[in-house]
């Protein structure tokens, strides 16, 4: 579990992020949306300690990651995996390599075990017979796939995703989506994935915070996005007229 306590995050003077409090629970897709300049990416950055909060606690399971030294703060971050916006995959290394590379920089165990570790984690995303080839000589849903093997390979507690499906088709997409929600379940990790994908927000959003103008504008699961009767949440949400018409047709 992550919890935000009273974040507040400026630049010079201009406050971009102004009294988040909210609860990331273990277990749960945890939606950050917002337009764009709305502040969610700086939230994202004040949560895994890319930037320092002006004032606030981040904690992680009871833990002030603000207020831990450089040591902590190390050790806490081996508890973490990142799913970017690029796959971020190694051209030079192949798709077994790229897994393993968490493991061969943290982990003490044997190569063997190693190994063993990130083809599991290539079997879980279905990418086991892509092991021997190279980033360039795959797809980009593929290269997504293995980026989140590689973020899983270390067994995280706190998996962050920020905007896992760019670039990618609505079918891919979908792939991607409930990848990223079957391991949250299987693993029980609190995961927080910053997105503008309506489809993940309506399809795997179990727990959403909207930011507008850096301020906590709304927050609930995507069953309640309808009926929420906050006007700026659903002109954001259903902007196009397709997506729109084809949430609402199956509401009816």
């Amino acid at each position: 579990m992550i919890e935000l306590k009273h974040i507040y995050k400026s630049f010079e003077d201009k406050d971009v992020l102004k009294d988040i409090n909210t609860v990331f629970e273990n277990g749960k897709t945890n939606l950050i949306i917002g337009q764009s300049g709305s502040g969610k990416t700086v939230l994202m950055k004040c949560i895994v300690g890319l930037f320092e909060p002006t004032s606030g606690e981040v904690l992680y399971d009871g833990r002030d990651f603000v207020r831990m030294t450089k040591r902590e703060r190390t050790l806490l971050r081996r508890e973490m995996g990142m799913i970017f916006q690029s796959a971020a995959l190694f051209d030079s290394m192949s798709v077994l390599e790229n897994v393993m590379f968490p493991l061969d920089m943290f982990s003490n165990d044997s190569y063997k075990e190693r190994r063993r570790r990130a083809e599991y984690c290539l079997d879980r995303v279905n990418l086991l017979d892509a092991e021997h080839k190279f980033p360039d000589e795959i797809s980009g849903g593929m290269q997504k796939r293995v980026a989140i093997a590689r973020a899983i390979s270390m067994n995280p507690r706190y998996l962050f995703c920020d905007e896992p499906n760019s670039g990618l088709d609505p079918r891919t997409s979908l792939v991607i989506d409930e990848l990223i929600h079957s391991i949250t379940q299987e693993f029980q990790t609190t995961t927080i994935i910053n997105t503008h994908d309506m489809n993940s927000v309506m399809g795997i959003g179990e727990h959403i915070l909207y930011i507008k103008e850096g301020l906590p504008a709304w927050e609930g699961c995507s069953d309640e996005v309808v009926s929420s009767g906050n006007k700026s949440l659903l002109d954001f949400v259903f902007a196009s007229d397709i997506f729109r018409n084809a949430v609402l047709g199956k509401e009816q």
